[in-house]
């Protein structure tokens, strides 16, 4: 599959020759042209129920499937104080029941009608989906529908959902190097912002949730008028707007006080952390405050983010690891689709022998030389055409078109899947050494650098703190 998918993205490199920058050298560039960007076909479908409830519907008629979402517009973000991880809990517990279905019982149906489901947490959303033939969309809107309103939560299926929850954490995060470091990094970088705060929750947190907490939550959010519905597939628009009105219509809207709002402080100085965890090798991150899609400088941070770290042709991949031979692996990170502003990443993993130290230099080093050289049009034109390929081949699948959709609904305008590619074409050079100039100055950083403890000297466990100041072994 993978080399089919490469095929694929070279032929339509091929299709699109780049051009040659004058002198062949690091000469800055201007906006790439952008007619012959490949159009990317988003003839969606609107619909807005009585109750408050949307949906959005993009046909797609080759198969005879559907993809069917229900985004909600609550993520962990939106979690009580004190209450962390409480979004991604009661998406455990919409799989426990309803007054109609027992537990397992929504599981069951799917199944026998040779569908798969599953649902998923992030800091802005939570939403669950369904794919199943056409002909059983009635089926699962049925069983969505039901689980809006009829959710019953009941002790005895809290608490074994708690111990599921603290071993998934335990494994993703407790467990993992990088997901301690990533964490606590994310921590040290936000003051005030509930970014700070992991998806699934602090383990103390966790540990604490009452019924009352998950019924006031799910009381709160999980309401039509807070909620979108997304269908991308094989399906008739009238037909499924009549669907939409039979299942979700007569379920009342409730009164919304709308999600908190939230700012965080400019970060003025420069932030480090260590943490020493058991690991074979060390690893370095650095994140930076970066705008997201509302600011007029996301599109030239997308670039950035391609032209520094996006695969094995980057600047950091080609001079860290190819070149120097000193990382196993380094990128960069860069959230353009998200409600409030987040993160942009740069991190490399030392190769057997380097040190951390080298990689984050060699890393910055990168960063001042597109500053100080720029970006050459034929580098702008070839990365421009990189993100587009991949983009077109992603458009093969239903989930992927349903969760971009989605994702983009939910941070505030659907929209923003028409306007992607066309406004990465009106980026410049100057764009890019701008922003980077901008965003990725010593001031807007924080760095966290993973020290690996031997097996046969591995420390104490402390206390768990909330902030990522002391538990897990950071300072």
């Amino acid at each position: 599959m993978r080399r089919i998918a490469l095929t694929l993205i070279a032929a339509l490199l091929a299709a699109y020759p780049v051009s040659i920058a004058v002198g062949g050298g690091e000469i800055p560039g201007g906006p790439v042209d952008s007619s012959g960007l490949l159009q990317v076909p988003w003839r969606v479908d609107e619909h807005r129920l009585s109750n408050g409830m949307r949906a959005l519907m993009l046909q797609d008629r080759r198969a005879p499937s559907i993809v069917f979402q229900v985004w909600y517009g609550v993520g962990s973000r939106d979690d009580p104080k004190g209450k962390t991880g409480v979004a991604h809990m009661l998406e455990h517990m919409m799989f426990r029941g309803t007054e109609k279905y027992g537990p397992k019982e929504f599981s069951n149906i799917v199944m026998r009608n040779g569908g798969s489901h599953n649902a998923f947490t992030s800091f802005d959303y939570t939403a669950y989906f369904e794919r199943i033939a056409s002909d059983r969309l009635g089926l699962v809107m049925e069983l969505e529908a039901d689980r809006m309103v009829n959710l019953v939560l009941k002790q005895e299926e809290l608490t074994p959902e708690q111990k599921v929850v603290m071993e998934e954490r335990r494994s993703r995060t407790e467990d993992s190097p990088t997901g301690a470091l990533f964490e606590k990094l994310r921590a040290a970088s936000y003051t005030k912002h509930a970014y700070r705060n992991p998806i699934i929750g602090w383990a103390e947190d966790i540990d604490g949730y009452s019924l009352e907490d998950l019924e006031a939550f799910y009381k709160r959010y999980y309401t039509p008028n807070n909620a979108t519905a997304v269908i991308v597939g094989d399906f008739d628009v009238s037909e499924a707007i009549r669907l939409l009105e039979k299942h979700f219509g007569p379920i009342p809207s409730l009164p919304f006080e709308g999600r908190p709002r939230m700012t965080e402080p400019e970060q003025t100085t420069s932030r480090r952390l260590v943490v020493r965890k058991e690991a074979q090798l060390p690893y370095v991150a650095m994140a930076h405050h970066a705008p997201n899609w509302k600011h007029d400088d996301g599109p030239a941070l997308i670039m950035l983010e391609n032209i520094l770290g996006g695969g094995e042709t980057s600047r950091l991949y080609q001079r860290l690891v190819r070149k120097d031979a000193i990382a196993l692996g380094a990128g960069a990170d860069y959230t353009y689709v998200s409600l409030d502003p987040m993160l942009f990443y740069l991190y490399g993993q030392p190769a057997p022998g380097k040190e951390a130290i080298d990689v984050e230099k060699t890393i910055l080093d990168e960063v001042d030389r597109l500053i100080r050289k720029g970006v050459s049009k034929e580098e702008l034109e070839r990365n421009l055409r990189s993100i587009e390929a991949q983009t077109i081949f992603s458009m093969d699948s239903h989930f992927y078109r349903a969760m971009q959709l989605g994702r983009a609904m939910i941070a505030g305008d659907w929209q923003l899947v028409n306007g992607y590619l066309p406004s990465l074409a009106k980026v410049t050079s100057a764009d890019i050494v701008r922003v980077a100039k901008k965003f990725l100055r010593p001031q807007n950083r924080t760095t966290a650098t993973l020290v690996p403890i031997p097996l046969d000297k591995k420390q104490p466990r402390p206390k768990k703190t909330k902030g990522g100041q002391t538990h897990g072994g950071s300072r």
